[in-house]
């Protein structure tokens, strides 16, 4: 599966079940029966809300920030909700927002059997998640919001392994994961060809997490968190998101530190490529360029069933990612530069070593000479036999020793999540706030081995979850010491800006001449330039 398959792919860990405080799945996860217990009661500007207390920890989830998209609102920028009288009891997961089923789910190996996206989904889907390890206000901790993976068209906020317990109970965080609306019902782009009416009808899904981080700003004090010290932090298609944030207007001043894991949204979706993706999907439901209002009268299931299988900037299907409209995001977001917008926000930003291997059909047994050369034509299709040949030199030089498997996993790595996390990091590089390159190496022992350092395999790292997830990272003693490392580095950037702490040598900020990198392994190690002439060659023939 390939970076574009990839972005309409639905990825996840298993919801919490219905009528229970904490879900069988999340218990099994822990190793451990649920302890949870009725938690605190917080005053939000939309009501009284009440959650769950575990191990020193108040836990909401399914909390609402803004109102229902069904109807009228569809297509629409995220409404307020209306206030509520009671005390509204967030013990449970919200919905998911509608996305079609996975293409991913069923096809990966046993390690990711912890992915499971199976909570219900519905419009009435803008709702957050958020822990934290007391209520006191005016406590002022940093705030992390998470932004999940899938893409632009699938995912959730409330998979297992983005639990933030963990980094609530030994950081002193308040961690948030958001719920926002996916695939055509967030990035339909109809400013274009519905009129007047619709004239706001852009970036939805994107202005929902502007809504998200406006209740974050509004109650984050009630949740003993800062308002003036928010990180917003994503993998993936959370990443691309956190790119998008970065260039848009209404996001300002909203967030103080940003990192980006394993995604990067360099330029956008043009506005006419939109425009057309808008005219295709009413095609596919037999109707005309002026018959948009019909589709807020169709259910959701319908809307779904029209969607083709794809999703991602380019693809033969819908460009459903953020769109440069002119006033929602101005223009591309690393293009033809870092955003200035957020130009003093510091950014955290790297890729693990073989995030391909996270997918479906991938190369993971010995190959031969031959093979390999005829998997690297196929990865560079634009690229002559003798630029072929060239890179797979390259490659064999800053890796001597390397068997070709291990290689090809590297180049292909390179040449679909890293090269646009490489170009944010350059760009970024020339603004003033400080840049922090990482690369993660760990090698998982899952699968005998031969899954190596996935995409995604950070995830359980970053939030300290790792024995929420022993089927991606194996029950061995050195993980939690990683572990440490990682959520340390993390959590020191979010309170600081740097992510420089006891547990890791000397992290230097990158930039564009030395290029430092905090290698991530059982050995973690600061690398200028790590594998970066190989990489630069294989840039090149990539763009021609």
């Amino acid at each position: 599966m390939d970076r574009r398959s990839f972005i309409s792919s639905g990825i996840g860990f298993g919801a919490f079940a219905a009528g229970s405080l904490v879900s069988n799945k999340l218990a099994m996860a822990l190793g451990q029966e649920s302890r949870a217990v009725p938690g605190a009661t917080i005053e939000t500007t939309l009501g009284k809300v009440r959650g769950t207390a575990q191990a020193g920890v108040q836990a909401f989830r399914g909390v609402p920030y803004a109102a229902s998209t069904a109807g009228a609102n569809r297509f629409m920028p995220p409404a307020k909700r209306e206030p509520w009288t009671d005390v509204r009891d967030t013990v449970e997961l919200g919905l998911r927002a509608p996305q079609r089923p996975s293409d991913f789910h069923g096809q990966v190996p046993k390690a990711f059997d912890v992915m499971c996206p199976d909570e219900p989904m519905g419009e009435d889907c803008l709702v957050l998640n958020a822990w934290t390890p007391g209520t006191t206000a005016g406590r002022k901790r940093p705030v992390m919001v998470w932004l999940h993976g899938g893409g632009f068209t699938s995912g959730s906020g409330g998979f297992i392994c983005y639990s933030g317990q963990e980094l609530a109970r030994k950081h002193d965080v308040v961690v948030v994961t958001v719920n926002h609306r996916l695939t055509v019902f967030g990035y339909l782009y109809f400013a274009g060809i519905g009129g007047d009416k619709y004239a706001k009808a852009s970036n939805v899904g994107m202005l929902d997490i502007v809504a998200a981080l406006e209740w974050v700003r509004d109650n984050a004090a009630a949740f003993g968190g800062d308002a003036g010290n928010v990180t917003i932090f994503g993998q993936s298609g959370g990443g691309g998101k956190v790119s998008a944030l970065m260039a848009m207007p209404p996001a300002k001043g909203l967030f103080h530190r940003a990192i980006i894991e394993s995604g990067a949204d360099v330029k956008g979706v043009p506005v006419d490529v939109a425009n057309k993706s808008a005219q295709t999907f009413l095609s596919r439901l037999s109707l005309k360029p002026d018959q948009v209002d019909e589709l807020q009268k169709l259910s959701m299931e319908q809307l779904l069933a029209a969607i083709p299988p794809g999703g991602g900037p380019g693809s033969p299907g819908l460009a459903l990612a953020p769109v440069v409209d002119g006033s929602t995001l101005p223009s591309g977001p690393f293009d033809p530069t870092a955003p200035e917008m957020s130009a003093s926000i510091p950014l955290l930003i790297g890729t693990t070593e073989t995030e391909v291997t996270f997918f479906p059909n991938q190369v993971l047994d010995p190959i031969d000479d031959a093979s390999l050369r005829t998997h690297v034509k196929r990865t560079l299709a634009k690229a002559s036999d003798a630029q072929v040949d060239e890179v797979i030199a390259a490659y064999r030089k800053g890796r001597p020793g390397v068997a070709n498997t291990d290689l090809y996993l590297a180049l292909a790595s390179d040449a679909t999540f890293r090269a646009g996390v490489l170009t944010e990091a350059d760009r970024k590089a020339a603004q003033k706030a400080a840049v922090y390159q990482y690369y993660f190496t760990w090698k998982s022992p899952v699968e005998d081995g031969k899954l190596r350092s996935f995409h995604t395999l950070e995830i359980p790292f970053a939030f300290d979850n790792v024995d929420m997830a022993t089927s991606m990272t194996g029950a061995g003693p050195e993980r939690q010491a990683l572990a440490d490392k990682v959520s340390g580095a993390w959590v020191a950037f979010a309170r600081s800006g740097n992510p420089n702490h006891k547990g890791l040598p000397a992290w230097a900020p990158f930039d564009t001449t030395k290029r430092a990198t905090m290698v991530l392994d059982n050995e973690c190690k600061l690398v200028n330039d790590p594998h970066g002439e190989e990489q630069r060659l294989l840039r090149s023939v990539q763009n021609g």
